[in-house]
């Protein structure tokens, strides 16, 4: 069973309640959006999940 988790920092309310879901693989990081949870999901290795969460934080990505 794949337990997804979302962020403490979610909000929420309607307004502030987008966000993307993790969960652990066996040896893998899965991604996938809150608010279409049935839409599939995205599969990263443990450290191309941390590369992601690192440019996240350093606010190094153009989206």
């Amino acid at each position: 069973m794949t337990i997804w988790r979302k962020s403490s920092r979610s909000g929420s309310t309607t307004t502030q309640s987008d966000c993307v879901e993790v969960a652990q693989l066996n040896g893998a990081v899965a991604l996938r959006d809150s608010k279409a949870p049935d839409a599939g999901h995205l599969t990263l290795s443990p450290a191309s999940f941390a590369e992601l969460v690192a440019h996240v934080k350093r606010d190094a990505l153009d989206v």
